[in-house]
C-alpha cells in the first residue's frame, strides 16, 4: 500500500491546524488590545471630565513631618478620601525633618509652600494626628481669609479662643503677605499663637466652621499617642522669653533648607509626595534650635 498521499494529506491538515491557532490567538490579542487601550482611554477621560467639575482651585495639603509613619499611614488614604468626597483637586506634601536638629513645625510648612506654591493655590496645614470627621467641615478655597477648620470649640483638646492650629486654610497669597510662619520655634508648641499675631496685625479675619453639630469628642480623631510620642516642650537658653514676642526677622523669606531627595508613594489609594528635608539653625538667633549646643565662649 502507497502510504505517501495519506502522509501528505495528514501534513497538510496538521499545518492548517497549527495556522488556524496561530490566526485565532492573534485576532485574540489584537482585539484584547484594542479593548484594554479603549478602556484605558475611557477611564483617562472620565477622570479628566471628573476633575474639570472640580473647579480651579487645587490645595496643597502640608504636613509636617517626623517619624511618624504608623500615623501617616492612616491619615493619607483618610484625607485622600475625604477630599474626594468633597470634590477637592488636592495634592498631599509630606514635608519630612531629617536633620538632627529639634523639630520645626512652622519651618516645615514654610518649605511645604515654596514647594507646592507652582502647583496649589491654596493650601493647609495639617496635623499627621487630627483626622476630621464631620463631612460637612469644608476644605474649599478660603478666598475672604484663613480658614480655621479645626476650631477651638470643635477641638478635642485646645479650646483658647486664639487658637488656629491642627488644621489652618489660607490662599497662596496670604500666606506671603504673612511672610509665612516665624523659624525661631524649634521643639514644640507657640508658632500657632505667633502666626495668630501675624494674622491679626495684617487686619485678616479668621473664620471658622459654622453650623457645626458636632462637638470636641466627635467632630474629630486625635490619632496622637501621648505615652509613646512626648512632646519636646524643653525651653533651653532665652527660648522662652524670645519665642512669646512677635517675631519680626524669620519667615517664609527666610527659612534656610536643603531638599536631600524626593519620592512618590501610594498609601492605599492616595498619591504622596514625601521631600526629605534638612533644616539649617541660625545659631545667633535661635541657640536652642538643638539640644546639646553650647554656645562658644567670646
Amino acid at each position: 500500500m502507497n502510504l505517501g498521499p495519506m502522509r501528505r494529506l495528514v501534513g497538510f491538515l496538521l499545518l492548517c491546524l497549527v495556522i488556524s491557532v496561530i490566526c485565532s490567538v492573534f485576532i485574540a490579542f489584537s482585539t484584547f488590545s484594542s479593548c484594554s487601550c479603549d478602556k484605558l482611554q475611557n477611564d483617562n477621560l472620565y477622570q479628566l471630565n471628573r476633575l474639570s467639575n472640580w473647579g480651579p482651585h487645587q490645595l496643597a495639603v502640608i504636613v509636617p513631618f517626623r517619624n511618624r509613619f504608623e500615623e501617616l499611614l492612616q491619615f493619607s488614604p483618610y484625607i485622600h478620601r475625604f477630599l474626594n468626597n468633597q470634590q477637592i483637586r488636592h495634592k498631599i506634601y509630606v514635608i519630612n525633618q531629617v536633620d538632627n536638629l529639634r523639630f520645626n513645625r512652622a519651618s516645615l510648612i514654610n518649605v511645604g509652600h515654596l514647594l507646592s506654591r507652582s502647583e496649589c493655590d491654596y493650601l493647609v496645614m495639617h496635623d499627621v494626628d487630627l483626622l476630621p470627621l464631620n463631612p460637612n467641615l469644608s476644605y474649599s478655597y478660603p478666598e475672604s481669609g484663613p480658614y480655621h477648620i479645626a476650631a477651638p470649640e470643635l477641638h478635642p483638646r485646645y479650646h483658647y479662643s486664639t487658637f488656629v492650629g491642627g488644621i489652618l486654610l489660607l490662599t497662596r497669597e496670604h500666606f506671603e503677605l504673612l511672610n509665612g510662619l516665624s523659624n525661631k520655634y524649634w521643639g514644640w508648641g507657640l508658632e500657632d499663637d505667633e502666626f495668630y499675631a501675624r494674622i491679626k496685625e495684617a487686619k485678616l479675619n479668621v473664620t471658622r466652621p459654622k453650623g457645626i453639630v458636632t462637638g470636641p469628642k466627635n467632630t474629630f480623631l486625635h490619632i496622637h499617642d501621648h505615652k509613646s510620642r512626648r512632646r519636646d516642650t524643653a525651653r533651653l537658653f532665652n527660648q522662652k522669653e524670645a519665642t512669646r514676642r512677635r517675631d519680626r526677622l524669620t519667615g517664609l523669606t527666610t527659612v534656610k533648607y536643603t531638599v536631600v531627595n524626593r519620592h512618590e508613594l501610594v498609601i492605599g489609594t492616595a498619591p504622596v509626595f514625601v521631600y526629605n528635608v534638612k533644616l539649617v539653625c541660625n545659631y545667633t538667633l535661635t541657640p536652642w534650635c538643638e539640644h546639646k549646643y553650647i554656645p562658644k565662649k567670646l
